[in-house]
């Protein structure tokens, strides 16, 4: 599992300034020799830019400008108990402006459990923000605040994006250096990440400078578009050396549907199914059994169930496109549409057959969308892929191989 910071800065609203971490400045002394310092006279370039031209590859200060404005500071406030006593502590994130009517995405972590939350714009103007709705299991949430006439980020195309593109990230790191520019390029994608609470998300992989505080906040590509969400940071055990440039970002368009669902429906729609599936891997073949997604449950009356569809088959293949673990249906799943007509290749027993499923709508409540069921979203609980295995197995033993050896 790799060892994640979460990137909200979290501290007692009665602390000390963080400023005393920090250098302001330094002194040097003179020793009385003289040092002459070449000074350019080039005039200073002013950026200037009302919209976002997304036709062409911008200059990181082209993007910082576009953007900034679109970018806001969060502050929650968080009531916690130690030991009977009551006390308030400060949450600080970022996020970013995705309606001209005050609507703003941001990473669930960084809301989570709070009581009020302050959003903070690039002119200090302040504003108590309401939470509208959020995904718990893609660590995205939705607020909104009461304003008009606001400049939304545009969202781009995260599939489009290629290892070694570069990207800028806009934030607050450390909750106090706000609106600050990091500048990088994409290290890897589709990056399999285990956080602590066992949920695995499939993020960006950036070396752009990315801190506490920076949970929420936009990361664009060069044209301006925001292509991710900014949502952790490698870190090594104490034992381990330094680790520095290893950030993580949830892909803008992995959750597009989800954010239209929160703020047009007031719930998250998700695609549905109705099967949990574990992975048969390639050790399964020396028993002439196929690798792909085994079946472990399946939804009574669900998509799958009315389609035939048994527990302990194996989805060996989804409109032709092959499966040889469970996270790829998964993900096949996720974008799919409701309505669509999945045509699956199944194993069952020695024997290989063709259903369809059509997919159905899956609605969860907006304040309560983490409910585990891992072939609607992109993200992968106790039933997804990395579900236990039975000495390497993916089902009891005895049941799963007696359909086979009798």
């Amino acid at each position: 599992m790799v060892p994640l910071i979460i990137l909200v800065i979290v501290c007692s609203l009665i602390a000390g300034a963080f400023g005393a971490s920090l250098s302001r400045g330094s002194k040097s002394s003179n020793n009385g020799t003289s040092t002459e310092i070449n000074k350019g006279n080039r005039e200073p370039v002013k950026i200037e830019i009302n919209e976002v031209d997304t036709s062409k590859v911008h200059t990181a200060a082209e993007v910082y400008a576009q953007n900034v404005q679109s970018t806001v500071g969060i502050t929650t406030t968080i009531t916690v108990n130690y030991w009977g006593y009551r006390t308030n502590q400060a949450a600080a994130g970022s996020g970013f402006i995705i309606t001209a009517d005050g609507y703003i995405l941001t990473n669930y972590h960084v809301i989570e459990d709070s009581n009020k939350v302050t959003v903070t714009m690039f002119d200090d103007t302040e504003y108590e923000a309401k939470v509208i709705g959020y995904d718990e299991s893609n660590d995205i949430a939705i607020i909104k605040i009461e304003a008009e006439g606001l400049t939304p980020v545009v969202l781009g195309n995260s599939d489009e994006i290629n290892v070694g593109d570069e990207v800028v990230a806009i934030g607050n790191p450390l909750g106090e250096l706000t609106f600050s520019l990091t500048k990088g390029v994409v290290s890897a994608i589709d990056r399999d990440v285990t956080f602590s609470d066992g949920v695995t998300m499939k993020l960006i992989q950036t070396d752009c400078s990315i801190n506490s505080g920076n949970s929420g906040g936009a990361l664009f590509n060069m044209y301006g578009e925001v292509i991710g969400i900014t949502n952790a940071k490698y870190s090594g055990s104490s034992s381990e050396a330094s680790v520095d440039n290893i950030g993580f970002a949830i892909p803008i368009s992995k959750v597009y549907s989800i954010v239209e669902s929160i703020i047009e429906k007031g719930y998250i729609s998700k695609p549905y199914i109705g099967v949990s599936v574990l992975t048969v891997d390639e050790n399964s073949t020396s028993y002439g059994i196929p690798a792909g997604a085994g079946v472990k449950e399946v939804t009574k009356d669900g998509p799958a169930d009315k389609a035939g569809l048994m527990v302990n088959d194996i989805i060996t293949a989804v409109n032709g496109e092959e499966i040889s673990k469970s996270d790829e249906l998964v993900a096949i799943v996720a974008e799919s549409k409701v309505g669509d007509e999945l045509e699956f290749s199944i194993y069952r027993s020695g024997e290989e057959m063709i259903l369809t499923i059509e997919v159905e709508e899956k609605i969860t409540s907006a304040n309560a969308a983490d409910d585990n069921q891992s072939d609607e979203s992109g993200n992968y609980g106790d039933e997804g892929y990395q579900g236990g295995y039975n000495g390497g197995y993916p089902f009891n033993f005895e049941d799963f191989f007696g359909q086979f050896f009798g």
